[in-house]
């Protein structure tokens, strides 16, 4: 018995994995079962099946996706695929420009991993005492 495509079942953690929004699937299905994401305005499980025209949104991080599905996919292509299986509206992308715009504006916290090397000292020592 042959598949066609209209059968064919797209669950919503493939295609996030497809679309590129997450490197796995597995991280795609914990951020589902978080609640990061909302099809048609309710939360989702991973294996709830998608339709094309359904709008999803997504939290990453500190980004808000608000999409739309034009395509469906079960496999990961390259990028310039991925972006013709969606189409984010202009409100969303206004916004996620805003909030890039504001963490490029904060300083860069300054970690070490451990105890400073020699040089580090060095260059510490520098900056103290340059003034």
């Amino acid at each position: 018995m042959n598949k066609t495509i209209t059968e064919e079942k797209f669950r919503i953690d493939k295609w996030l994995f497809a679309a590129r929004f997450y490197k796995t699937r597995s991280l795609a299905a914990e951020a589902i079962e978080r609640g990061r994401v909302h099809l048609n305005g309710a939360r989702v499980k991973p294996s709830k099946t998608l339709a094309t025209g359904d709008m999803m949104n997504l939290r990453i991080g500190s980004y808000h996706y608000e999409i739309e599905v034009l395509e469906l996919s079960n496999k990961r292509g390259s990028a310039t695929i991925a972006q013709q299986l969606y189409r984010e509206t202009e409100e969303s992308r206004q916004q996620r420009e805003i909030i890039a715009e504001r963490l490029k504006a904060q300083p860069q916290p300054f970690y070490t991993k451990g105890r400073p090397t020699k040089r580090d000292r060095r260059e510490i020592t520098r900056l103290k005492y340059s003034e």
